[in-house]
């Protein structure tokens, strides 16, 4: 196996750095103590686990990745597939060695399984398939469900329901959603969009322009039956895509948490939560920020001023879906209990 990396390194990079070199480039990017020289995938794992192994900081991976154009797909990671480090010029590099299988000895090889997400999906599954958050103006306009057939008022996969209105994009694809909350920024107090919870999928099979009323027969349903007042939106708007890079979150003001997604008070390692930040900032699916608990005010005994002490380091969170105006991110790791209200900044 050695050997075989040498071989590929060797034809990767011209150049390796001398020790020297790497003790200078440590300085800049801080590799993990203890870390490997290189890393077998395993079934389980996630991009930030990677990271992890060998960085100080997991979302400095797009500064050391090395995307060899050689293999196909570098971008994705699957079990089996070898992570190695070297250093070029000083630097870190994180390199990929795909792993294969041989499936006899004439049949082709192939890389293992699935590739790896960045984040566990377990944690966010329910956000990226079924929930939307749309402005105002979309929600207003949206076909919204009047009745089903035979007069019955709630339905499940498998019936036909009726709605009004004209669908936001002209497909026959749709989802119902129900509005579950607004999102108002904590700051500014302005509305930066509705939260809708995924009921139903469905596809229109017809419409009527006289009356506005579309026909939906539904295929598939979220635990929850279709009722009266619940809105058709398009599939199309809720495309997300879980393989993603860590990447350090832009430096912003005014940037906290807003909502924890799970209810509890108090916000621990894996919980959902909302941001009042997102695209129109810059924000990015991927992008980690450090979370501060706010300094409290206290009161000078000497001078009776008020004083705000510092705020402390809490952990970090990724984003894994951005809105226009706000985001979802996951904890990442809590060294301290994180709140609402809580400060964000680039790591």
């Amino acid at each position: 196996m050695n050997r075989m990396l040498c071989a590929s390194l060797t034809a990767a990079f011209l150049l390796l750095g001398s020790p020297a070199q790497a003790e200078v480039r440590e300085d800049r990017i801080q590799l993990a103590e203890g870390h490997p020289t290189e890393y077998v995938v395993v079934k389980g794992d996630t991009l930030w686990d990677i990271s992890g192994h060998f960085l100080k900081s997991p979302w400095k991976w797009p500064d050391v990745w090395y995307v060899n154009p050689q293999i196909d797909n570098p971008h994705l990671i699957y079990p089996g597939d070898i992570i190695y480090l070297t250093w070029v010029d000083g630097q870190p590099r994180l390199g990929l060695q795909r792993g294969i299988k041989k499936l006899s000895p004439q049949a082709r090889v192939s890389p293992l399984d699935r590739a790896i997400p960045a984040i566990p999906l377990k944690d966010i599954s329910a956000f990226l398939n079924s929930n939307l958050v749309v402005d105002e103006d979309i929600l207003e306009k949206a076909p919204y469900v009047i009745g089903g057939k035979n007069e019955r008022i709630v339905a499940g996969a498998g019936d036909r329901v009726y709605a009004r209105g004209v669908p936001v994009e002209d497909v026959s694809q749709q989802g119902v959603y129900r509005p579950a909350r607004a999102y108002h920024d904590p700051m500014t107090n302005e509305l930066l969009g509705y939260e809708l919870d995924k009921v139903a999928d469905g596809r229109i099979t017809a419409r009527d322009d006289d009356t506005q009323v579309l026909t939906m027969d539904l295929y598939d349903s979220f635990e929850k039956e279709v009722r009266v007042r619940d809105r058709v939106i398009p599939n199309d708007e809720q495309r997300v895509d879980s393989v993603f890079y860590p990447s350090a979150g832009p430096d912003l003001d005014n940037a906290v948490i807003m909502e924890v997604l799970s209810g509890i008070e108090q916000i621990g390692q894996f919980d959902v939560v909302a941001l009042n930040v997102g695209q129109r900032e810059g924000v990015e699916t991927g992008n980690v920020f450090a979370v501060f608990n706010k300094g409290e005010v206290v009161k000078d005994p000497v001078t009776n001023e008020a004083v705000m002490l510092p705020s402390e380091r809490a952990g970090e969170l990724m984003v894994f879906r951005a809105f226009d105006k706000l985001s979802y991110g996951l904890v990442m790791r809590a060294t301290n209990v994180i709140k609402v209200g809580d400060e964000l900044r680039t790591p």
